[in-house]
């Protein structure tokens, strides 16, 4: 893995996620698992066949996690970012027939489940980087060359 950028939102939350995973969730399957297999019979029984698999899965996640966390950065708001897009930011556009989109720009880890959440490395995103309100941009689509306007930046909804 490459060095991942987070917000530190999204440093927390996934620091959470890993708590929760190694502190709740995991011991409880656990319990589970044991209670199962303690009962005879593996090959027919559901409980043990299902609460292993989700066992697996907790752990696997709970790897990905830990080898995030070994290269994850945390990338803090600075006064200094106020007027112009750059990682973190909300930015909200429009173009030329009054469509508007608003997001905000966050590392790929943080993306999932968000649909106001672009990646850094998506092409608007990177228009966007050092742009201030009311600059033009540009994306390449596969429909052609879009053109936008920056309405608004802010680090904080």
């Amino acid at each position: 893995m490459n060095r991942k950028l987070l917000t530190a939102e999204g440093y927390q939350r996934l620091q959470d996620e890993l708590n929760d995973l190694v502190r709740k969730e995991r011991p409880e399957i656990t319990k589970i698992v044991s209670w199962a297999a303690s009962l005879g019979d593996r090959s027919e029984n559901a409980d043990y066949i299902y609460n292993k698999r989700k066992l697996r899965e907790i752990d696997r996640r709970i790897r990905y996690l830990t080898k995030l966390f070994e290269v994850a950065h945390k990338v803090e708001y600075s006064p200094e970012q106020d007027g112009k897009a750059y990682f973190g930011a909300w930015v909200e556009l429009e173009n030329d027939v009054g469509e508007i989109i608003k997001f905000r720009i966050v590392g790929d880890e943080e993306i999932y489940g968000r649909k106001d959440y672009i990646s850094l490395q998506s092409p608007i995103a990177k228009a966007c980087l050092g742009k201030s309100v009311d600059d033009e941009i540009q994306v390449n689509t596969p429909t052609g060359k879009k053109t936008w306007y920056i309405c608004q930046i802010n680090y904080n909804q």
